[in-house]
């Protein structure tokens, strides 16, 4: 099997990085006129400043307000969108359902596709791929793509003033990045992209887990406080680089899996990916059987940051059997990421698992 490792042609961080997207995509022969799918948060903070980059840039465009959920029937509104307008490259900005959007729209038309987050919530900003989810919310589908996008943009001082929780659950995605990978490369699978994973992919997976470590807790602080600072840098990095050139050149496994199960329970749709993942993670902790070191690690550091441990915390402080087996059985169904394990893993095996990592987390909390 050969080795393919992607990435997007070119990635821009900083403060104030927005002022420089028209310059930007100029450079890289992106022409306009762009759509620009973009959430209610990123329309009001970036709108002027959009006028700005793309004046500059000799460049038009139009705003399509994201409606709130990459579903199929919003992706077809957008490309409608699209074809009105005569777009000839789609903007995604906002947070990771924005960009999924984006990026099915631009896939569909076959436009180059530009990938400008404003929260560092989730790995999606990179990757070539979409979570497709149904009008209730549970997830139908992945879409895969032919390229990444040919632009991803950061701007730290738009990430800067995000709420906290946001930041956090980036956290919770990224941190289930370099155990997922790790399951890949052992057991040989493909990744997400049809190919092995290189090394370089793996040693990224693992730089992101060690950057979360050392610089999870001060980043949140720093958001928290209003003072952006190297470690927030640092971290948004992790949340959106790392993570996202992990998890898509090396491979996703349970916890991604039961994130998709997760989705199924009607409590848990208020909480986002990331923080439905980190619980994931902890379950997949258990369902490997991993040393308790390794679960204590990542249950003292979910902890520390804020990312939930227990049942309650995701939305279901009270789960029924039948609802538990309906996870079980979601995140186990033909073709799920989960059968990536070293092991045949069964809906009862899940969940078992989620029981145990709701009671350890439980007995973390406690101090037991």
């Amino acid at each position: 099997m050969l080795k393919v490792f992607c990435a997007p042609s070119r990635y821009t961080q900083g403060p104030g990085a927005t002022a420089l997207l028209g310059q930007e995509m100029a450079n890289l022969g992106l022409p306009g006129p762009a759509l620009l799918v973009a959430g209610s948060s990123a329309i009001r903070l970036l709108h002027h400043t959009w006028a700005q980059t793309f004046a500059e840039a000799g460049m038009g465009y139009s705003v399509f307000p994201f409606a709130g959920e990459c579903t199929a029937a919003e992706v077809q509104r957008g490309v409608a969108a699209a074809v009105a307008t005569g777009a000839r490259v789609i903007v995604g900005a906002g947070g990771g359902k924005v960009l999924d959007a984006a990026r099915a729209i631009a896939a569909d038309l076959a436009l180059p596709v530009v990938n400008c987050p404003t929260i560092a919530s989730s790995d999606a900003p990179c990757s070539a791929l979409s979570v497709i989810y149904s009008e209730d919310g549970a997830v139908e589908n992945y879409r895969i793509y032919r390229r990444n996008p040919d632009l991803v943009l950061v701007d730290t001082a738009v990430i800067a003033q995000s709420p906290a929780r946001l930041l956090v659950a980036g956290i919770g995605d990224a941190l289930a990045t370099w155990f997922e990978a790790k399951v890949c490369v052992a057991g040989g699978v493909k990744n997400m992209r049809g190919g092995a994973s290189t090394r370089s992919a793996l040693a990224l997976a693992e730089l992101c887990y060690r950057t979360l470590l050392a610089d999870g807790v001060a980043a949140v602080e720093a958001l928290r406080s209003g003072q952006p600072n190297e470690p927030l840098e640092r971290l948004v990095e992790a949340n959106t680089l790392l993570s996202g050139l992990g998890f898509e050149s090396s491979g996703l496994a349970a916890a991604h899996a039961i994130h998709n199960g997760l989705t199924t329970a009607p409590g848990t749709h208020p909480y986002m990916h990331g923080e439905k993942v980190a619980f994931g993670l902890l379950t997949q902790l258990l369902l490997e059987e991993q040393p308790k070191a390794v679960v204590q690690e990542v249950l003292r550091f979910s902890i520390a940051v804020g990312l939930p441990v227990t049942f309650a915390e995701i939305g279901i402080p009270a789960p029924t059997a039948a609802l538990l087996a309906a996870v079980g059985r979601r995140a186990t169904q033909p073709g799920e990421t989960i059968h990536n394990e070293p092991m045949p893993v069964t809906a009862g095996m899940v969940v078992a698992a989620m029981d145990a990592a709701d009671a350890a987390g439980r007995a973390m909390r406690a101090g037991r």
